[in-house]
């Protein structure tokens, strides 16, 4: 009988290890997932500024703003909670208040129904941390937003930074001297000086990641620096520092939906709804550079009806159609649309459908009125989670203005978790920190 007890414990935790692998492994890749398809139009940002990203210092005023829409049109009853992750964003051990203060959860009490708009839903904001409920170490947090008290109903989830800068980081973007790169990518060149910071084990106790455009999809994750000085640590491997520079984003004006936008070609638009034609688009290769301002692939809402973008703004069907050489799909590759707009490829309708009628590629979004930046890229039809690729569509050139943020985790000796201890933003066309 105990030889029996034994065996069935053993098998239990290794059921449970099993599961907690299984859990952990789902965990860590779906932050910036929608679980509730009636949800649109997720905005999480500093306070006022809708192209910026969600980063605040530990324990300062500063605020993040969050906005999305439920098409469901009636009140549900909404609230968020944080989760600490580990720089790869894998779950912590850690029990929930060993990381905030105040209560588990906050209901979402600011909401409105929508008004002047053919499509009814309704518009939820709040703002965060919120006096009650904040985060009390740095590092990365994913906001999980869920219904009637449950965390297992998860509306949507998103990442936050929450940054400790206690340590001195110089990077630099500049152009490969490699031949191969020369004339498509951008190297990065970081610095970190670890004075005050307890590093035996750089390896273990330090990692560096690289956003390009604020996507975790194609970051660089720097574990191993390449030279090691007293108190400085050096990551200027050309091998490992480089990134396929893309083009300029490409845009659509849709601030209106009675008014002909830019890149619109046409609107067929009705007393329930509107429709929208993006004008038919090919690929870029072999275009000499050109530069113009874009929004490094995010979007903003907002009219040209001098209206509330947030509640009265209305939604259309936007069509898109992509055009590819010969008139033939892409053999054993899949092509989507990459944006914020579609959170970089993860939402429904972001990958093309080929059409033999027209020969070429498209998709439809269900999109709100405002500015949108998004580009086209491929991946291998056998890897639904491999990465993207521009080379077919958008091509690359040096010369393309791209923001970078360079983030730094520190690891204690014996530490449960990964501390965020700096960051940097760089800018490839100033080719400096700002």
């Amino acid at each position: 009988m105990y030889i029996e007890q034994v065996h069935m414990r053993g098998l239990l935790l290794s059921f449970s290890f099993v599961l907690f692998m299984v859990v952990g492994s789902f965990a860590q890749r779906e932050p910036d997932h929608i679980y509730m398809p009636s949800i649109r139009t997720v905005k999480l940002t500093r306070f006022g500024d809708q192209l910026s990203y969600p980063i605040i210092a530990l324990l300062s005023n500063d605020k993040l703003e969050l906005n999305f829409d439920d098409l469901d049109a009636d009140v549900k009853a909404y609230s968020y909670t944080y989760e600490l992750r580990n720089a790869d964003w894998s779950p912590v051990q850690m029990s929930y208040f060993d990381y905030v203060k105040g209560f588990t959860q906050v209901r979402i009490t600011t909401y409105r129904n929508s008004s002047l708009s053919l499509t009814r839903y309704t518009h939820y904001q709040a703002t965060l941390p919120d006096r009650n409920c904040y985060p009390t170490k740095s590092g990365n947090y994913l906001l999980k937003v869920f219904v009637n008290g449950d965390t297992s109903k998860l509306a949507f989830t998103r990442r936050i930074l929450v940054t400790d800068n206690r340590l001195n980081i110089a990077a630099q973007v500049t152009q490969p001297y490699n031949q191969q790169f020369f004339q498509t990518h951008h190297r990065l060149q970081v610095q970190v000086n670890t004075r005050g910071f307890d590093v035996r084990y750089p390896q273990q106790q330090i990692k560096v990641d690289i956003l390009q455009n604020y996507r975790w999809d194609n970051r660089l994750e720097l574990n191993t620096p390449t030279f090691v000085r007293q108190e400085m640590l050096q990551y200027n491997n050309e091998n490992d520092m480089v990134m396929p520079a893309a083009k300029e984003w490409r845009w659509v004006n849709l601030r209106s939906f009675r008014l002909l936008g830019d890149r619109v070609s046409s609107q067929r638009n009705t007393d329930s709804s509107f429709a929208v034609f993006v004008q038919e688009e090919k690929p870029r290769l072999g275009q000499q550079y050109f530069y113009f301002n874009d929004q490094n692939g995010m979007f903003i809402n907002e009219t040209t009806e001098n209206i509330n973008p947030y509640w009265n703004a209305d939604y259309a069907s936007v069509h898109f159609q992509f055009l590819p050489p010969g008139g033939m799909p892409y053999q054993g590759k899949d092509l989507y649309l990459i944006g914020e707009m579609t959170n970089y490829g993860k939402m429904e309708n972001a990958k093309l459908r080929f059409n033999p009628d027209i020969k070429g590629y498209e998709t439809t979004l269900f999109l709100k009125q405002g500015y949108y930046d998004y580009l086209y890229a491929t991946r291998y039809s056998k890897d639904s989670q491999g990465a993207f690729n521009t080379d077919l569509t958008e091509n690359n050139s040096w010369e393309t203005e791209n923001v970078y943020l360079v983030l730094v985790y520190y690891r204690e000796l014996g530490g449960r978790y990964d501390q965020l201890v700096g960051i940097t933003r760089l800018n490839s066309l100033l080719r400096n920190v700002r």
